[in-house]
């Protein structure tokens, strides 16, 4: 069952606030409502709000401070800006303050709702990026792979160019991460990297998303918007799971990648394009080309220089180095004074599993095991059973009274993991924040382990 996304509406105007809270209402979103930023912040902190959405000139604290704040607290927050004072310089500067999205008053109801529904739909398709808002992500990416370290070279190399890049790799290798130390490296570092979940828009929405509209270009564009490419002007746009783009949205990338020019949806104007591209893919290009499902024409001028990222499982002598990371991440946000240690019995657990989620999986089994080990170290019981057996789905079967003996210890795990989270909410009087804090996890991990669980208030 679908969790009920909520959403705080932060306007000084009363009408404005009833507006949206009835339309939205409608589309099944929990809605909470402030009239300043001050009381929206409040609000914030004491709930799980999914998306955020703000005028910009309120009394007291304004809707870019707010934002500001908001986004030091929880940076995967979505959030969407109300701005009566539009030009693409305001919007340039609304996307680099962290904001997802804008609108301008006089607004098109349909463009608030399609607003908030590529905002919840990327926010569902991004599985907790590994590193994501820490230096890791930014420029320090090391390892002890030999194989690892030539594709961390082969980035610094192509950084200093504006080659377009297509990074291949399986789902949690950290795609991301390396296309941000691509820009960050580069000399358009001091200028915008937008990145956009080409497979969590809808086909009907990227179009517009990539490439802008003009007013009156569709139902609900109430004025003219640039898309993620202006944003991007001068620096670099990331396209990740470019493999799921419909073949006419093919079309027009390609020419963006052939000409370097663009015309906004219902426009005739065009647009020229100083945008590094990097596209991303879990998925066998060549192989949707063989199936008529990806242009050729298109994949080669994607695959100017390709990027294979080296699997977990082909680089474990970065295990130990990754796990002491997440463990001092984990101690740093939830302000213990020092961080867990995992024994040597699990570390060699945690060596031998086949890892088919990759970097992603590690970070996300470490997270658990804080949350649910009350000493100071890690040990064989607190991980996973099917990591205490080394098996994974690709990594060989088991028999039925094997996976009958992991189920119940899954479920005791399960019911260990519960019973710590009740523990913490109640100390901290059901403040998600804080709580999240405590336990050393983000609220958007809290708020999924709480509906997993079905905790009550």
């Amino acid at each position: 069952m679908t969790q009920t996304k909520k959403i705080l509406i932060v306007d000084d105007e009363q009408h404005v606030r009833q507006l949206l809270s009835k339309v939205l209402r409608k589309e099944g979103y929990e809605i909470y409502t402030a009239a300043d930023g001050i009381e929206g912040l409040q609000v914030f902190q004491d709930n799980n709000i999914d998306v955020i959405i703000s005028d910009i000139k309120m009394p007291g604290m304004d809707g870019i401070e707010f934002l500001h704040e908001v986004k030091s607290q929880q940076p995967d927050v979505g959030f969407i800006l109300i701005t009566a004072f539009a030009t693409t310089e305001t919007a340039i500067d609304a996307i680099k303050s962290g904001a997802q999205d804008y609108v301008t008053k006089p607004f098109d109801i349909n463009e608030i709702i399609n607003a908030v529904k590529k905002i919840v739909a990327s926010n569902e398709a991004d599985s907790d990026m590994p590193f994501k808002g820490t230096e890791l992500e930014q420029t320090k990416v090391t390892s002890k792979s030999p194989a690892m370290n030539a594709v961390i070279e082969l980035a610094k190399r192509v950084a200093q160019s504006d080659a377009t890049v297509l990074i291949l790799g399986e789902t949690g290798t950290g795609k991301e991460v390396i296309s941000t130390a691509i820009h960050n490296w580069s000399k358009r570092k001091d200028n915008p990297m937008i990145k956009v979940n080409c497979g969590a828009i809808p086909d009907n929405l990227l179009e517009s998303e990539l490439f802008g509209y003009e007013k009156g270009a569709f139902t609900g564009a109430a004025s003219s918007k640039p898309g993620r490419f202006e944003f991007a002007d001068g620096g670099t746009i990331f396209l990740d799971e470019i493999g799921d783009i419909s073949p006419s949205l093919q079309v027009k990338l390609l020419r963006v990648l052939q000409e370097k020019t663009f015309e906004r949806l219902g426009g005739i104007k065009t647009i020229t394009s100083n945008v590094r591209v990097i596209a991303a893919t879990n998925k066998d290009l060549k192989e949707a080309v063989k199936r008529g499902e990806f242009r050729e024409d298109l994949y080669y001028r994607l695959n100017v220089v390709p990027i294979n990222l080296v699997p977990l499982r082909e680089r474990k002598e970065d295990i130990e180095d990754l796990v002491e990371y997440f463990l001092h991440s984990a101690a740093r946000i939830s302000g213990m004074d020092r961080p867990k240690t995992v024994n040597a019995a699990a570390m060699e657990c945690l060596k031998n599993y086949y890892w088919p989620g990759n970097i992603r999986e590690l970070e996300n089994i470490i997270e658990r095991c804080v949350v649910i080990t009350p000493e100071d170290v890690i040990g064989v019981d607190s991980l996973p059973a099917e990591i205490v057996s080394g098996s994974a789905g690709d990594n060989g079967g088991n028999s039925t009274g094997e996976n009958s003996s992991r189920d119940l210890l899954n479920d005791a795990i399960d019911d260990k993991e519960k019973e710590v989270i009740i523990k913490v909410l109640k100390e901290n009087n059901g403040n998600k924040t804080k709580s999240a804090l405590a336990l050393g996890i983000s609220r958007r991990s809290l708020h999924r382990k709480i509906q997993k669980y079905g905790i009550t208030d």
